[in-house]
């Protein structure tokens, strides 16, 4: 994963990711009583869902920082901290759920991470997963990359945004057959004024690493004005989202 979370931050100004993956949950539509795995559970919010709808459910994350809030919010499910490439499995899954990870993930890991996910669902069970497709947050990244460039620095983006060409193979390739497949535009709003700042300082973390923190604040501050035309509207900031949403049967 290529980012360490700021759990209470998260809970507290991006719950809109556990809301619109709530649609996700929707796609799931395996027997009641079925053995669901949460995969990047986070803090917990959809494994919650899933277990109110019937299911017999597990949160799996990599953030200790996550997975500490999840077990506060919600005491009553079981949560296991695991890599999502190499996390195994006691009894095969019936459905495997993801939202808004695999993008954290290297593109070269992709193959391992598909691989891994067939191997534990059991034959025919399901991938039901969203995340960040072609184009997510472009305006943003494009907005950040001019205003590293204008400082003589190199952008450095560490996200996995694919088409549904690209990726749909990879499935194949590990044995998962794809039912549906959907790339959709979701602009998603932000909060407050420093909405987008905000957003950045979450997900963008990792290009800021090695930058002190007054050059980091220029560096965001032109980027946010960067992207004001494009972004800033109806008085909210919002952030041009594009995801890509699957669903595949393990052959």
């Amino acid at each position: 994963m290529n980012i360490k979370w700021e759990a209470k931050e998260y809970e507290n100004n991006f719950s809109f990711v556990h809301h619109y993956g709530e649609a996700v949950v929707n796609m799931i539509d395996a027997p009641a009583g079925s053995f669901v795995v949460d995969l990047g559970c986070g803090n917990g919010a959809l494994t919650q869902k899933i277990s109110e709808r019937g299911y017999s459910v597990i949160g799996v994350d990599g953030s200790p920082e996550m997975l500490k809030l999840a077990r506060e919010l919600h005491p009553d499910l079981k949560f296991i901290e695991a890599d999502a490439r190499d996390f195994n499995l006691e009894n095969k899954a019936d459905v495997i759920f993801s939202n808004a990870v695999f993008h954290w993930i290297n593109s070269e890991e992709h193959d391992k991470l598909l691989k891994n996910i067939r191997n534990n669902l059991k034959d025919n069970g399901l991938l039901v997963c969203e995340f960040g497709g072609f184009g997510c947050a472009l305006t943003v990244h494009s907005a950040l990359r001019r205003a590293f460039n204008s400082h003589g620095l190199e952008y450095p983006f560490e996200f996995y945004f694919p088409t549904i060409g690209e990726y749909t193979p990879r499935m194949e390739k590990a044995g998962l057959i794809v039912k549906e497949a959907f790339l959709f535009d979701r602009p998603t709003p932000q909060n407050g004024q420093d909405g987008l700042k905000n957003w950045i300082k979450m997900f963008c973390k990792k290009a800021f690493e090695n930058i002190n923190k007054d050059d980091a604040e220029i560096l965001m501050n032109e980027a946010v004005e960067n992207a004001r035309n494009v972004l800033f509207h109806d008085g909210a900031w919002y952030v041009d989202y594009v995801r890509i949403r699957l669903k595949a049967s393990a052959r």
